[in-house]
């Protein structure tokens, strides 16, 4: 069953962000994770919303996978230039069938 990684981005820099979208896109194709949705802003037609918040989500094969992507070496330098780079909120979600 397909898994989603889900995030909320606030950009803090970026040239950082720029560098961190290059490493973490080359590590998602490695554990065979796709982009549904890169750096969109979405339409609110309920609740609130920060108008310069961003959205990505990412569908992996399984959450086994999403989960060996994350905890990865592969992700491990984009993960350390995100911490400088941007905010965000990140929720793992499992498909349904």
């Amino acid at each position: 069953m397909a898994a989603y990684a889900i995030s909320e981005v606030e950009i803090y820099d970026e040239q950082q962000a720029a560098r961190y979208r290059e490493l973490a896109a080359e590590s998602i194709a490695q554990y065979g994770g796709r982009y549904l949705a890169r750096g969109a802003t979405p339409q609110v037609p309920e609740g609130d919303w920060p108008l310069d918040e961003r959205v990505v989500i990412v569908e992996f094969p399984d959450m086994a996978r999403l989960r060996e992507w994350y905890a990865s070496p592969e992700y491990a330098p984009a993960l350390a230039i995100r911490r400088r780079a941007l905010g965000r909120r990140l929720l793992f979600v499992e498909g349904v069938a």
